[in-house]
């Protein structure tokens, strides 16, 4: 009999009442190996209620307590280091190296947050005019909700949650229903770390939850990280009912490789990016531009190496790449490179039909690489997430940034080359949020922020980092004079300096 997950709120286990459930998948075998429940209204209504409640004290609670938990619960998260990477490769199927990097690069925001005492200083200016002294603060919004996605069930909920507890509000998480126990996980670990009830909550479930945080009065800001789509209707949603909102969509990231670039790095920096996760990362990238005369030896010695990746149960130590999330993903990667077939793209290396042995019923495809893909075929167009690459050719390196700059979206891009100069110029005149030279997947570190451009990004600020510790608090102005200028009669003018 499966294990049903449930719900987290209060410090325990909040048995859902809903009677909707969904089956959660190994995909490295294609079985079913839990359920989660998926919640009502009323159960979403229900957590909101005792996050509110413990909103008052947290805040009130000093932000060196607060840090203390946070120190704690990354004592914790160290312990529990591989035990949490093995749950992200049961129900994700990542190799277990790369989530064992997932965890590494959550943990570090969470260390990045154990500094909040010294990041919430304010500014103070003594005597501006009249005897009036002004300073300012940061103070929490209240109850605060993060809507994340399968790809990262343990890294992208560290994005959030620990920047809005440690900044003093309470935080509900609705973690993908294809992967979400390392959200429960998470609960627990806060909870032995000494966080009070109601300070973290889980709610398990699909739209019906997103909906009924976003229509929730008592919910003050939503952070979301998934498709460009439902980024843009939880934005235009949250806005228009009043709450902060951080959505970070789709992307479709491209690695320019130049005349001058070093090959092998090159090369190798693809293969890792376009098919470490089997593609299932915002920042994988997804399309190599080969400007000039490169083209030719980029394909050359890519196609052997996309065949050569070793695909099995990401449990397996020499696993490069493992299965899909789901089946349906699965088919829809699949309709994809179908796609690129009739729109006329070469298709080089074909990752349809594989099978794994032992593994016949996992979700697993093989690297796919198309060449001459055009600017207008759906397969550049479109966020595919899964293992396939695609090569467009382009004269020059004027070409490769006005074909990147004109795709609608801007999360992240590379660029592989020998050049200082080059280098500054695209770093300059590239429209996408985080750039990477000579370096593949340039995702920031804790104390910087996450994000991108154009339809990447919607909202003003981005993840974590100074960023995050903005988007999770109000800034307040005070100005204070004492008794000692009081009666000095009414004052009609603006006050400024004397």
């Amino acid at each position: 009999m499966t294990s049903v997950l449930q719900h987290y709120m209060n410090g325990q286990i909040f048995p859902s009442a809903s009677g909707r459930q969904q089956d959660v998948f190994n995909p490295a075998t294609g079985q079913v190996i839990s359920q989660v429940v998926l919640a009502s209204v009323e159960e979403v209504n229900t957590v909101v209620a005792a996050a509110r409640a413990a909103a008052p004290a947290w805040a009130e609670t000093a932000p060196l307590k607060r840090a203390r938990v946070m120190f704690k619960f990354k004592e914790l998260l160290d312990q529990h280091h591989q035990e949490l990477a093995a749950l992200i490769t049961r129900e994700h199927g990542k190799v277990l190296s790369d989530a064992m990097g997932e965890v590494t690069r959550g943990i570090e925001i969470v260390e990045f947050a154990c500094g909040m005492p010294q990041l919430l200083k304010s500014q103070f200016s003594d005597n501006i005019g009249g005897g009036i002294d002004n300073y300012n603060l940061r103070q929490p919004l209240g109850v605060t909700a993060g809507i994340t996605p399968f790809n990262f069930p343990f890294m992208v909920p560290m994005w959030m949650a620990p920047l809005a507890i440690a900044t003093g509000n309470t935080f509900i998480l609705k973690p993908s229903e294809r992967d979400p126990s390392c959200a429960l996980m998470i609960a627990d670990l806060f909870r032995q770390a000494g966080l009070p009830d109601g300070v973290f909550n889980v709610v398990q479930g699909d739209k019906t939850a997103v909906d009924a945080l976003l229509q929730h009065p008592d919910v003050a800001a939503i952070s979301f990280v998934g498709s460009t789509p439902i980024a843009e209707y939880i934005y235009s949603e949250g806005t228009r009912l009043g709450k902060r909102v951080q959505a970070l969509g789709g992307a479709k990231n491209h690695l320019v490789v130049m005349p001058d670039a070093n090959l092998e790095q090159a090369v190798d920096a693809l293969m890792g990016a376009a098919y470490g996760s089997a593609g299932e990362r915002c920042m994988a990238i997804s399309v190599a531009v080969a400007v000039g005369d490169i083209a030719d030896q980029l394909v050359s010695t890519l196609v052997p190496r996309v065949k050569a990746l070793t695909i099995k149960n990401g449990m397996e130590s020499d696993a490069e790449m493992g299965p899909v999330v789901t089946a349906m993903h699965k088919a829809k990667i699949e309709s994809y490179i179908a796609d690129g077939v009739a729109e006329g793209a070469t298709l080089l290396v074909d990752g349809r039909g594989l099978k794994v042995a032992g593994h016949e019923g996992g979700f697993f495809l093989g690297g796919t690489l198309f060449d001459h893909v055009k600017e207008g075929m759906k397969i550049h167009r479109e966020e595919i997430f899964g293992p396939v690459l695609c090569i467009v050719r382009v004269p020059d390196f004027a070409s490769a940034v006005e074909l990147i700059n004109r795709h609608e979206f801007g999360n992240g891009v590379s660029l592989f080359t020998s050049d200082g100069n080059t280098a500054r110029e695209f770093s300059r005149r590239i429209q996408v949020g985080m750039v990477g030279i000579n370096v593949p997947i340039p995702v920031p570190m804790a104390w910087h922020s996450f994000g991108g451009w154009k339809r990447s990004l919607f909202g003003d600020m981005h993840a974590y980092g100074e960023e995050g510790i903005r988007f999770y608090t109000r800034y307040k102005s005070i100005m204070q004079r004492w008794p000692d200028s009081i009666g000095k009669g009414a004052e009609f003018t603006m006050p400024v300096a004397k």
